[in-house]
Formats: structure tokens, sequence, C-alpha cells
């Protein structure tokens, strides 16, 4: 992957950074923002899980980062199917040990009229992008809680804050995902398990670039730049938390 091989001379001395000894769980893992934020994990020393519906798309990107030295597990895992991320989460710690960071990353959207959309793509959609952040954060908290701590990064999107045609599931289970993250922080903040919302602005992955190909690329963001706000989250003193995070190219067209 081109975004991974560009940045692999600037990972070299940072295996021991600043989440040395922090597992991680990346859902959405082998494509994308999802494969950014492994790569940017990993270069800052943690260890990550990629967790991909597509196990063939979780192993690309799990050897991409082996070969650069990274501590890194794949695995297969459909987030919005109860029994599938119970399993993923109980998988990704007996391979870690514990969890310290689930990233509710994995997304998918069709565009259609409300009068073409049919009920098993609202489904699809609405599974994906709000049952798995739920069924993920809900396993992983468990034993969270157990252990004093961690941290829950959701993946929303300006779809949560304001709409366009064509995309009336997409939005509905953005806006789900934002309300869910601020009931987390609520709920989880007094078992010390921070809880953030990501508002990315649009980027240069195949989410967008394969469905729209006439897109302006100079409108988006690299989503690396996504992954390194992140990892700044994820950076900040055990006294602080931020609920929610919005990360933009500055030439956003879907936000003033």
């Amino acid at each position: 992957m081109d975004t991974l091989s560009s940045a692999a001379s600037a990972q070299g001395s940072a295996r021991s950074g600043s989440l040395a000894g922090k597992n991680v769980f990346v859902t959405g893992g082998g494509s994308g923002l999802g494969a950014a934020l492994c790569q940017v994990l990993t270069g800052a020393g943690a260890t990550v899980v990629v967790g991909d519906i597509r196990q063939e798309n979780a192993e690309r990107i799990a050897g991409l980062l082996r070969e650069e030295g990274a501590q890194v597990h794949a695995m297969a895992c459909d987030v919005g199917d109860p029994e599938s991320a119970r399993q993923a989460i109980d998988n990704a710690i007996s391979a870690c040990g514990r969890l310290d960071v689930l990233i509710n990353n994995a997304g998918t959207d069709i565009t259609c009229s409300i009068d073409e959309l049919e009920y098993g793509d609202w489904d699809r959609v609405i599974h994906t992008n709000l049952y798995g952040p739920f069924l993920m954060s809900k396993y992983a908290a468990r034993h969270m809680r157990e252990q004093k701590g961690g941290a829950i990064v959701n993946i929303a999107s300006t779809a949560a804050r304001r709409a366009w045609p064509n995309a009336s599931a997409y939005h509905a289970s953005k806006w789900g995902v934002l309300g869910l993250s601020h009931a987390l922080h609520a709920e989880l903040r007094p078992h010390n398990i921070k809880v953030t919302a990501v508002i990315a602005g649009g980027m240069r992955t195949p989410f967008l670039l394969d469905r729209f190909p006439d897109i302006d690329i100079s409108t988006l963001q690299d989503p690396r730049n996504v992954a390194e706000a992140v990892l700044s989250v994820l950076q900040l003193p055990a006294e602080t938390v931020i609920p929610e995070i919005m990360v933009l190219p500055m030439k956003e067209s879907s936000w003033p």
C-alpha cells in the first residue's frame, strides 16, 4: 500500500515511542484510514490488532507492518455481528494480554435516494457503522473496567453534523455514532475509560475515490493526517480527555 510504503523511513526510530507497551484494536484496519491508523500507531510503539471483515485485507496490512518491525496481529471480524464482535475482543486480549485502546473505524455506505434504498442496504450500513461501535465498545469496556482504564475512539464524519442528498443511511449511522460516543464518554469516564469521537472530513481513501472517481482530490486530506490526530488524542496525559475532535482538509467541501 502506497501510504504504508511512503512513510516507512519515518517509522524506524519511532517503534519505542509514546505508545510503547500499549495494545490497540483497529476495526476496518485493512484499508484507507484504518490502514493509516495501524501504521501511525505501530510507528508510535503500539502493538496493533488489524481487524477487518476480510481476513486477507487484515493479513496484507499486518504483513507490510511486520516488515517494518511492528508487533501486529491480523483478525477477521464482522463488527455488526454480536458473536463475531465478542469473539474478536476476546481473541485480541488473548493475543495481546490486555486491550488498552479500541478504535471503531470500520464503515460502509450506499449512495442512493430513499426511494431506491432497499431495507437490506439500510440494514447493512446501520449494522456496520452503528451496531459495530456499540458491540465492540460494549465488549471492550468490560475488560477495560476490570483493568481500571482504557480508551475508545469512534471515527465519525462530517456526515454526523450536516446532511446531503442520497446518503440517509450513512447520515443516520454517523449521527448515531456521535451520540453513542458522547453517551459512552459520560458513562465510562468514572471508570477511567476515555471516549473520543473523531469527526473526520474527506480523505483520499478508497471509501471515496472508488465510488466517486471524478472527485477533486485537492479538496481531500491524507488519511495519515487524521491518524496523527488520533495519535495526539491518545498521547494526552491521564488527567485529560477530549470527547470530540474535528479534523478537516483545508478545502473541505462538506463543512463551512
